[in-house]
């Protein structure tokens, strides 16, 4: 994280500080405090490769995004690969921005080029001039306050699951062997930006999305492709994302997921009546057990 001057043109500047979550430094500061201090943290001594957080604005999904960000507590990441569907537009199968700092109000952060260039010798990258996606950015200030320094690889994907169904497995599987040999002995962590269900019936996203936690705590990866392919309906809105973070863990040895807290707008709010909009949340996190190290 840099918080020194920095050339503007080189900085995607944040479209959402200030609406998705607080734009004042100290306000933004308190906010993920409060959360983080609401959040269980389920001491391991497994090595943490992987999570899984929530993207909608902090006043419905902060809490949530804060059981995953809480275990980074006493953990140490030079990298992280942040993982998230283009929700706006449509880059290609896998795009990042082409600036080389990505800012919110607690400063600003440096991308990976190293990494970031090895990727794209193995993978087809966009970079990407302008975006307004949110899915990355809303889960950048947690980052930025439990890890402090830290460099970042932003990747948006667009091939979900639930739109293209099976036929994304194979880049997504070729996207995550990437990644994972890029990240081999180093301290890098994989973070997937998701929402799950997204459906006008509070009871069938309790529905839905307890089928999700069931597979993700199973880690079945497998089944949660089939899942999520199956109905061409939206499980998760980064499915892609969610299954490129969990097999690029698996190939760095995770063995088990821990669904750390699943909730959902109407939970947040209160308002589950019929037709009433509802969107889920889920908070997990993948471990590599230390008996198979």
């Amino acid at each position: 994280m840099k918080t020194h001057t920095i050339d503007q043109r080189l900085v995607r500047p944040s479209p959402i500080a200030g609406t998705w979550y607080p734009g004042a430094p100290g306000e933004l500061q308190k906010t993920l405090d409060d959360y983080l201090a609401h959040a269980e943290y389920f001491p391991t001594d497994d090595a943490l490769i992987a999570l899984i957080s929530p993207h909608a604005g902090y006043p419905y999904s902060g809490q949530t995004a804060a059981y995953a960000y809480r275990q980074l507590e006493q953990r140490k990441f030079d990298t992280v690969v942040l993982l998230g569907p283009s929700h706006y537009d449509d880059f290609g199968a896998c795009a990042i921005s082409a600036k080389k700092y990505y800012a919110t109000p607690l400063g600003e952060i440096e991308l990976d080029q190293a990494f970031i260039a090895a990727l794209a010798a193995t993978i087809r990258i966009t970079r990407v001039e302008r975006d307004r996606e949110h899915s990355l950015e809303i889960q950048l200030p947690f980052l930025q306050r439990m890890l402090g320094d830290f460099k970042l690889v932003p990747l948006m994907l667009s091939l979900p699951f639930y739109l293209v169904g099976e036929s994304a497995l194979k880049p997504t599987e070729q996207l995550a062997a990437a990644l994972a040999d890029r990240a081999r002995d180093q301290r890098v962590l994989f973070v997937a930006s998701s929402d799950l269900s997204h459906l006008p019936d509070y009871a069938a996203v309790k529905k839905f999305d307890a089928r999700t936690e069931e597979l993700v705590a199973a880690f079945d990866i497998p089944g949660l492709v089939r899942y999520m392919s199956e109905s061409g309906e939206c499980r998760a809105c980064g499915d892609a994302s969610i299954v490129t973070a969990l097999l690029a863990a698996q190939a760095l040895g995770a063995d088990r997921a821990r669904v750390l807290q699943r909730t959902n707008s109407g939970d947040v709010t209160g308002i589950r009546a019929p037709g009433q909009y509802t969107v889920g949340y889920m908070a997990v996190g993948v471990y590599k057990s230390i008996k198979s190290r």
